[in-house]
């Protein structure tokens, strides 16, 4: 792999480690399908996500900080409250990234695994 590559393929493996931390916790992810259906006029405000996935305020505070830290989830003021929605670019992004993560693609020029296999090293030696 070229250090171009490899540079890219770890600030890939960074964000795809740091979207699926986010994700991994059920109330985000039941916040981030709940915000996913709503459009952006229709944005909801902490006190109503709270009510909606019977949690309180507070924890419903802290998940959108998790999101917001990784750009899924962006906030406007309206009024006194802060109305949340997805950030539908960076949801784009992160499909992307779980998908190549995830991905089933045959290899291209990057080293397959056995080439740091143990029983090809234990053969390279037995053969000299």
């Amino acid at each position: 792999m070229s250090t171009e590559n490899e540079m890219e393929f770890q600030h890939d493996t960074e964000e795809q480690a740091a979207v699926f931390a986010a994700l991994a916790d059920p109330t985000r992810l039941k916040l981030v399908k709940l915000l996913c259906r709503q459009n952006e006029p229709n944005a909801l405000c902490v006190n109503a996500l709270a009510a909606l996935l019977g949690v309180t305020q507070s924890a419903v505070s802290q998940h959108l900080r998790v999101l917001r830290g990784i750009g899924l989830v962006k906030g406007e003021r309206r009024g006194y409250r802060i109305h949340y929605f997805v950030n539908r670019d960076a949801l784009e992004r992160c499909r992307r990234l779980a998908s190549a993560a995830l991905s089933l693609e045959e290899p291209g020029n990057e080293e397959s695994c056995r080439e740091y296999s143990p029983e090809r090293e234990s053969k390279n030696v037995s053969s000299h």
